[in-house]
């Protein structure tokens, strides 16, 4: 697709991807239930940096890219945890306080160190997802969620629901450009009624290519079940030793 840089792509293009699938969900879930259970700051630091070292130095994502990965989830991180550094008082309080009609707006010391700690956690789990997600395909996910006891339905949504918003991505960018090859966006209103028209367009057209999408899986003999050739990647004893090296050092931070 034009222009569309997503997860997928960047998870294919990854060194890693050869890597078992369970393999690498093993070390991101204990990873992420270790900063969820323990809450320890250290822990949650050595999460964050091995796991981005591991995405970006062993999977050959861009520093860049991985760092515009990592600014969506920090920002609403700092807006989320506003709330527990600023403080309301009818008196003066804490180190820092505005004055305002009735009351003050104050900072406190404690709710700025929980503050910290929750963003470390947060972005230690987020590490730990994005090293899964950026070396391994959707599909593969799915697949690997396809062996547990969920029902076969829902990862079949999945993965049409998946599929399908990158192909109305490219749709989307389509219309764009088009729209901006007419001066459909010279200014705001001229803008905003573009806005609007390319929307009511994707509407009709995801409609239409849903229905052309499955006609497509009916003529391929589509019965209600999704099949897909999943490639064998057997887990080598190297790679099972240095897994269990890794949660192990987490555990031995934590207990020191």
């Amino acid at each position: 697709m034009r222009n569309i840089h997503t997860i997928d792509s960047y998870a294919y293009e990854s060194r890693l991807k050869g890597l078992n699938p369970g393999l690498k969900a093993a070390v991101a879930i204990a990873a992420l239930l270790i900063c969820i259970g323990t809450g320890d700051y250290l822990v949650s630091v050595t999460v964050f940096l091995t796991m981005g070292g591991v995405t970006v130095i062993w999977g050959g994502l861009s520093i860049w890219k991985y760092l515009g990965l990592l600014k969506i989830p920090a920002a609403f991180l700092i807006l989320g945890t506003a709330a527990i550094v600023v403080g309301i008082s009818p008196a003066p309080a804490g180190r820092f306080y505005v004055s305002l009609p009735g009351f003050y707006l104050y900072l406190s010391d404690n709710g700025a160190m929980l503050s910290a700690r929750l963003i470390i956690k947060a972005m230690a789990c987020v590490s730990a997802m994005y090293m899964l997600v950026l070396s391994t395909p959707a599909s593969e996910v799915i697949n690997l969620l396809g062996k547990l006891p969920l029902p076969r339905l829902i990862l079949e949504l999945m993965n049409l629901i998946y599929r399908f918003i990158f192909v109305m991505m490219d749709v989307q960018s389509r219309m764009k450009q088009a729209a901006q090859s007419r001066l459909g966006y010279r200014d705001f209103f001229t803008s905003c009624r573009s806005f609007g028209g390319i929307g009511a367009n994707l509407f009709l057209v995801s409609l239409k290519k849903a229905g052309t999408y499955y006609d497509a899986m009916t003529a391929r003999c589509y019965q209600g079940e999704l099949l897909f050739m999943e490639e064998e990647k057997p887990v080598k004893r190297k790679e099972a030793a240095a897994a269990a090296g890794y949660i192990a050092v987490l555990l031995l931070i934590l207990l020191i």
